[in-house]
């Protein structure tokens, strides 16, 4: 744990070093979740060409991996990240790992599926073979022609516990992408200021804030999202969710399915675009984070 009362230099908000001023608010609308059936797929295509989701992070372990792959292709300017993924976790619905089970054998339960709690990860598997595992996913994605803009966590995996974010941030130096970060002030009152200052040396970009929790019942999600994006603070804050179609597919496996096109509805609907419009908020991908942090001018 840090030294209470201990003060850390905050770096300049990454709003500000990609050109906006000090009182811009601007939004990442992530879709996660990209290639995990094709209900899930069909929703964030159409919310990444129709709607305003700015960006999507993919799920190399899925069946449905090799649609997601397709839409990167024929879309090389979409704004598409790895979903780093250690757990499968529906009851009737799984996946196992890219490496498969024998080369990462602490990652997966006795049928070979990845572990389906965060809890089960950290109980069983090894730094070792889960770093093997993340590494290949990225690999998996880049081979697949996905020209990654970034990486993130299915699950917060890789954000709840130190030795996983050193993963994170070694991986996230080591393909230069930024990453999706919890606020710094929480990850300093959680005991990971060590993490911020590798983040830091390194180099990598990570938006101002993150809100990662959703409307608590379908009923809720347009005041909530309302609500949400009318008290953005300034900054780049990152919003994720997990727009999709709600068909038969989607009801067997999530359990979640009608809030997930619940929050299609909303943030491919007017009256979204007209609220983002009104409250001044800058719509960006994370392209744009990236190419400040491999120093592109021309991408930030």
């Amino acid at each position: 744990m840090e030294p209470k009362g201990k003060i850390r230099n905050r770096p300049q908000p990454t709003a500000e070093r990609l050109g906006y001023p000090a009182d811009a608010r601007v939004l990442i609308l992530n879709a996660d979740d990209f290639g995990m059936c094709h209900d899930q797929n069909e929703g964030v295509i159409r919310g990444l060409t129709d709607g305003l989701f700015t960006s999507s992070t993919i799920l190399v372990t899925c069946p449905w991996f090799e649609e997601a792959a397709d839409f990167a292709r024929t879309n090389p300017a979409a704004d598409l990240g790895v979903h780093l993924t250690l757990t499968a976790e529906w009851d009737r619905y799984k996946w196992g790992p890219v490496l498969g089970r024998r080369a990462v054998p602490s990652l997966v339960d006795e049928r070979g599926y990845l572990w389906q709690t965060v809890a089960q990860v950290y109980e069983h598997a090894r730094l070792d073979e889960a770093e093997a595992e993340l590494r290949a996913q990225i690999e998996k994605a880049l081979a697949a022609g996905i020209d990654a803009t970034h990486l993130d966590s299915h699950m917060g995996t890789l954000q709840l516990r130190a030795d996983y974010h050193e993963i994170y941030a070694r991986l996230a130096n080591e393909y230069r992408v930024p990453i999706r970060l919890a606020s710094r002030r929480r990850m300093g009152s959680e005991g990971m200021g060590a993490i911020l200052d590798q983040l830091d040396r390194f180099g990598v970009v990570t938006p101002d804030h993150l809100v990662f929790n959703g409307p608590p019942w379908v009923g809720e999600t347009e005041s909530y999202w309302t609500n949400l994006i009318r008290t953005l603070e300034p900054g780049v804050t990152e919003i994720l969710c997990h727009p999709a179609l709600a068909r038969d597919e989607l009801k067997s496996c999530a359990h979640d399915a009608l809030q997930r096109e619940a929050d299609f509805r909303y943030f491919t609907s007017e009256k979204a675009r007209r609220l983002i419009a009104d409250e001044g908020v800058a719509l960006a991908g994370f392209r744009r984070l990236r190419g400040l942090m491999r120093g592109d001018p021309a991408r930030a």
